[in-house]
């Protein structure tokens, strides 16, 4: 990988804040944009913007088809069977909501979910939500101390009662990588479905959800390089026709009377009113930029970093590291003890380097550890050494300036 070459592709990594050459590491919240996927959005907007599925006029069915192939190009890169089994979302919390309102036709009282403690808010409430709509029971698979699930505990809470588990592929807070080969095995072993919450790991590793086998597998195209506002749901095909829409309106229904409405077939079924257009054939821009750098370049580059990163930070007195595990994305969460991370997180951003400070929206994992939050750093293929060594400097002064 040629990264200065790469860098010239992100206009914003040449900002200077404050005065500081920019250092971007707060990936794991959103990446980057290339030119590649702007000018895409531009292009879209200066030659084919209008309504799409609908019109018969050059315009809407030329935006229809760019939409659609980018639907086909996400099914390609996922490994989807059908492109029908890929349903556009506003994103990754949208596309849980919309497994979630879908699974209250289909649980009773006393059926069980469970759900890891290493998940994002998104992937905890609306299945809280859910439960408290039909008496479900939510069970949860605890931590350790590296921020590794309990997988003995995880086999015990199975049963014939398990209707779902949910569980994040790669955590925002700790970057660590659950072992979902084996919750989705063991899930499916007591006939229960899984969805996995890919948002933190589509930006580093390329899932195939037929190769894993999961039944629902939700992403945001603002992790990988794409705009944000717009995401993805995949599904098994025999489960999006089980599940009713999501929502009503336009684009879903196949007939409507007052008497009675029939739903479109699948993806539109899930579909309603007009999507962010612009947003889908970007996200596809977005995927064909990545996939053109590629995903095992793009992934070993990024444990260069994070190996070099954890080496450095950890030369800082009194610096902690939380989740430890030998199975990590390129994201360290720390903290300097006796300093509070907001603190840290506001003077380094003086010296030009953005990190994300805070619980991250995973307050248990902060709560397991007795901690208010952490900073975080979270590195991308463009980043470099250079700049986490001026991570290090900026947080070796915070250290100084604060203890």
């Amino acid at each position: 990988m040629d990264i200065q070459k790469i860098r010239e592709d992100f206009p914003i990594l040449k900002r200077e804040i404050n005065g500081y050459p920019l250092v971007y590491f707060d990936n794991a919240a959103t990446s980057q944009t290339p030119k590649q996927v702007m000018d895409c959005i531009v292009d879209y907007y200066s030659n084919y913007n209008a309504n799409i599925h609908r019109g018969v006029h050059t315009l809407s069915q030329e935006a229809t088809d760019l939409y659609e192939a980018s639907r086909k190009k996400i099914q390609a890169h996922f490994n989807a069977k059908k492109d029908y089994e890929i349903i556009f979302t506003s994103g990754t919390t949208h596309s849980i909501n919309l497994v979630a309102n879908g699974f209250s036709a289909l649980l009773k009282e006393g059926d069980e979910l469970i759900v890891s403690a290493l998940e994002h808010h998104s992937n905890i409430v609306p299945w809280q939500m859910l439960c408290e709509r039909t008496g479900a029971v939510l069970k949860v698979i605890p931590m350790d101390e590296n921020g590794e699930l309990k997988m003995d505990v995880y086999s015990e809470l199975l049963s014939d009662k398990t209707k779902l588990v949910f569980c994040n592929h790669i955590s925002n807070a700790l970057g660590v990588i659950n072992p979902i080969e084996e919750i989705i095995a063991k899930a499916h072993a007591v006939g229960a479905a899984v969805l996995i919450d890919g948002a933190q790991a589509c930006p580093h590793i390329k899932p195939d959800v037929q190769a894993l086998d999961v039944d629902f597998y939700v992403a945001s195209a603002h992790k990988m390089c794409g705009p944000t506002g717009v995401g993805m749901l995949y599904g098994k095909e025999e489960w999006l026709k089980k599940l009713p829409p999501y929502q009503g309106g336009g684009e879903m229904i196949a007939e409507v009377t007052f008497e009675k409405t029939t739903y479109a077939d699948l993806p539109h079924k899930f579909e309603a009113g007009t999507p962010n257009i612009c947003g889908g054939i970007a996200f596809g821009a977005a995927i064909d930029y990545m996939n053109n750098i590629g995903f095992d370049a793009i992934l070993a580059y990024e444990n260069e970093l994070l190996k070099y990163g954890t080496e450095k930070l950890n030369e800082i007195e009194g610096l902690k590291i939380y989740g430890v595990s030998d199975k990590k994305a390129s994201v360290i969460s720390f903290n300097i003890e006796g300093i509070h991370p907001y603190d840290i997180g506001t003077i380094v951003d003086k010296l030009g380097v953005a990190v994300r400070t805070g619980h991250h929206c995973a307050q248990p994992i902060m709560d397991f550890f007795k901690i208010p939050g952490t900073v975080r750093a979270s590195f991308a293929f463009y980043n470099t050494k250079e700049e986490i060594d001026v991570l290090v400097a900026a947080v070796k002064k915070a250290s100084m300036m604060l203890s």
